[in-house]
């Protein structure tokens, strides 16, 4: 997954605050607009659009003659995906997964283990060995 530059970040923010991917996407203009603060240039933030499409971090399609963006994926699955991949760098992911473990709030922890719950209830049962 890509890890994303500051300004890459607050023009994603733009996408995924807006709930592009659920709906219809965001103009270049609209994000520009969004982003005034920063007095960014059109051509700049077309610019970042254009490579972040390029990274697969977003889609985008024709609006009239504009270009219409929302996210390829929700924050929630970029940073699932930005986890996994730290544990990819880790020398033992499990030692990895226990140190974020024993880091989280009570109330982390607890999320995590309705999660863990939850997916062990979904997995289909282990077949039987032949006997």
């Amino acid at each position: 997954m890509t890890r994303l530059g500051d300004l890459e970040r607050a023009v994603m923010d733009v996408l995924w605050d807006r709930g592009a991917s659920a709906g219809s996407g965001v103009t270049v203009r609209e994000v520009a607009e969004a982003l005034r603060d920063r007095e960014l240039a059109y051509t700049t933030v077309m610019t970042v659009l254009d490579r972040l499409a390029g990274k697969g971090m977003v889609e985008r399609e024709r609006a009239g003659r504009a270009w219409s963006y929302r996210p390829a994926a929700s924050r929630e699955a970029h940073i699932a995906r930005l986890m996994l991949d730290a544990l990819d760098l880790a020398g033992s992911r499990d030692a990895a997964l226990v140190r974020f473990a024993r880091s989280v709030t009570g109330t982390e922890a607890d999320v995590l283990r309705a999660a863990l719950a939850e997916e062990a209830a979904e997995e289909p049962p282990a077949p039987s060995a032949a006997r």
